[in-house]
């Protein structure tokens, strides 16, 4: 795991490069940010988008959701992967947060983690991205850059271990944005296979440069 010292230059390099990084998933309010990143297990960002911009056009609202009904939604989602369950789960989620928070989504982790089609790590994505709770999603991206930086050690086999050393060890300021930093570093630069090193704005202080 890297020094204290080497996170540090780390992530000043990261903001230098990219001050404020955002979720590439459109949402224009908290239901449709908990709805984009439901939808967007297994699928792409870009897929989810494809799907939702029409979709949100139509219903931003949970009760806008249940007035399109099921079947409309699955046909507006049917080009994103396991959108029947999906859909199953929106409609439900809309349904819970109609009858127990009066339409709104309720905004700690308690609570999200009760909406089906919810689980931590999306919890983490919709908290984090409201500026509410500084989390660390460890997604595929993730996991694999914070490897190969040393942000993390071998003893993080799992997304709940590589989350906790990464909370531990980076600095507080940082903790918001780091999410949003090393996803897009490792969907962009740091990919799984062929990693664009000499590309890399951390190519000197990398400690597996040229690692596929």
């Amino acid at each position: 795991m890297r020094s204290a010292a080497a996170v540090k230059k780390l992530f000043e390099r990261f903001e230098a490069d990219k001050p404020e990084p955002k979720t590439e998933l459109n949402f224009s309010n908290p239901f449709t940010l908990v709805v984009a990143v439901a939808l967007s297990a297994q699928t792409t960002d870009v897929a989810v988008n494809k799907a939702t911009g029409p979709l949100f056009a139509l219903a931003d609202t949970p009760q806008a959701m249940l007035d399109l009904g099921e079947e409309r939604l699955m046909q507006m989602i049917s080009s994103i992967g396991l959108y029947r369950n999906k859909a199953k789960n929106v409609m439900e989620m809309c349904r819970i947060l109609i009858n127990r928070f009066d339409g709104q989504v309720p905004l700690n982790r308690t609570d999200l983690l009760s909406l089906p089609g919810v689980g931590n790590k999306t919890a983490s994505v919709v908290l984090n991205e409201l500026d509410i709770e500084p989390a660390i999603a460890v997604d595929t991206h993730v996991y694999r850059v914070s490897h190969r930086l040393g942000l993390v050690d071998d003893s993080a086999t799992t997304p709940d271990k590589v989350e906790a050393q990464l909370m531990a060890s980076i600095p507080r300021k940082w903790l918001t944005r780091a999410h949003h930093w090393l996803i897009l570093h490792g969907r962009y630069t740091c990919t799984a296979r062929s990693p664009k090193c000499m590309a890399c704005l951390l190519e000197d202080l990398c400690p597996k440069r040229g690692v596929g």
